[in-house]
């Protein structure tokens, strides 16, 4: 299994002295930090392994935040971003959030109100990385099953009873009994129920 990277806190905003005051606030709570001075520059270092969230200031000179949002849905990447913004781009940051932002914050902002941000915000992440790695372990035990198999879970997960499969398949009962049970033990299933959200988890 792949290593799994650590949640951090990647701080995009041209402003140096708000990329060193974010980058000491955020380690003294215990947050992995990483800083880029420009959107450009978090774009080239950029890696699809990364986790965490991203705290991404709208207005940069070149490349803007709304830009940077758009290269990354177009790279299919789910950490959530959080904008910082001045009054006049509120309604920015809401066009933003209807594109995909996860929340924007407006300056000036108090510590508290941002770590409540950051952490709804790597909660998130977290979960829904779970999730991505339970639905690839699902799709891994489904490929040890044999086709029969396959086609016997498909019946099952549909909600048909063991007789029906038999008559659809053209098998006996008995065969597909002993084909069911080493469907639960392949895909690790104690019950129907569970087969089934495993099945719709993982869209087999």
């Amino acid at each position: 299994m792949p290593e799994i990277k650590p949640l951090t806190v990647y701080v995009v905003d041209d402003d140096a002295a708000v990329r060193d005051s974010l980058d000491l606030f955020l380690r003294a709570v215990g947050e992995r930090v990483r800083t880029f001075e420009s959107g450009d520059a978090f774009l080239d270092a950029y890696s699809p392994e990364w986790r965490g969230c991203i705290l991404l200031d709208i207005q940069m000179p070149g490349t803007s935040g709304v830009d940077v949002q758009e290269k990354l849905i177009k790279m299919n990447c789910t950490m959530p971003i959080i904008f910082v913004t001045g009054n006049a781009d509120v309604p920015m940051a809401v066009e933003a959030m209807h594109q995909g932002a996860f929340d924007f914050i407006q300056k000036p902002y108090r510590d508290d109100e941002l770590m409540e941000r950051i952490s709804q915000a790597m909660e998130i992440h977290r979960q829904s990385q779970d999730e991505a790695e339970y639905c690839k372990d699902i799709q891994r035990r489904a490929a040890t099953l044999t086709p029969r198999e396959r086609e016997v879970m498909q019946h099952v997960v549909s909600g048909a009873a063991n007789k029906v499969v038999a008559m659809d398949l053209g098998l006996s009962q008995r065969t597909v009994e002993v084909h069911r049970s080493r469907v639960m033990e392949k895909m690790g299933a104690r019950s129907l129920a569970e087969l089934v959200r495993m099945s719709i988890s993982a869209s087999l």
